[in-house]
């Protein structure tokens, strides 16, 4: 049964941008990519779900790196998807879908990874249960968002709430550590690092815990 879209504002805003996406944001999404690909513990054979897939540029960098691994996006903007199709070879899946209702069977991936995504997300608990359920058992969640112990991210998400630009919430390490163990999350690790000298992110890795 469909439901209502989580955050359609997000989706009807980055409808709008798509077409200029990648070249507005190019230095964040390179070095956004680069650093969560560097924190990925990614098997030859392994299978990995990107949730919030957007243009697609983390998978294209996978896909040339890790050639033989089965690799699927999700992301709930069409036009996004369209860009990615682009980039993307047909081995690589593509799914309009929110983190919130994923469209996979349970334990259907080795690890499932988000980058600059959780910030738009407008049911966290609900996302990292929903990540975890199509995780195998011993599978792991690697998520990168920004990262609101740093200054510069705060005062951000001020400005973008006077602007009443369409997010949610940016999250503090402890807010993330606190959410992943709540869902059923164990070994949860993060870690802090700035990509500028003003831009912090955070990258969390959480296990899926054996039955």
């Amino acid at each position: 049964m469909q439901t209502e879209a989580p955050n359609k504002n997000v989706a009807e805003e980055y409808a709008r941008i798509a077409g200029h996406y990648d070249q507005r944001w190019s230095y964040y999404i390179d070095a956004t990519t680069r650093e969560t690909i560097a924190r990925l513990p990614l098997g030859k054979d392994d299978r990995l779900l990107d949730v919030g897939c957007g243009t697609g540029t983390l998978l294209s960098r996978l896909a040339v790196a890790h050639p033989t691994t089965r690799l699927v996006g999700v992301d709930p903007v069409p036009a996004m998807l369209e860009i990615a199709l682009q980039k993307l070879s047909p081995t690589v899946e593509t799914h309009e879908a929110w983190a919130e209702q994923l469209p996979f069977a349970d334990a259907e991936f080795d690890l499932v990874v988000s980058c600059s995504m959780f910030h738009y997300v407008a049911r966290p608990l609900d996302a990292l249960i929903e990540m975890r359920r199509v995780l195998r058992p011993g599978g792991q969640l690697v998520l990168t968002d920004w990262c609101g112990n740093y200054l510069m991210c705060r005062l951000f998400e001020r400005y973008q709430q006077m602007c009443a630009h369409p997010h949610t919430q940016i999250y503090r390490t402890g807010d993330c550590a606190r959410m992943l163990e709540e869902s059923g999350y164990t070994a949860v690790q993060i870690e802090t690092y700035k990509i500028t000298w003003l831009w912090g992110l955070m990258t969390v890795r959480g296990t899926h815990a054996q039955a």
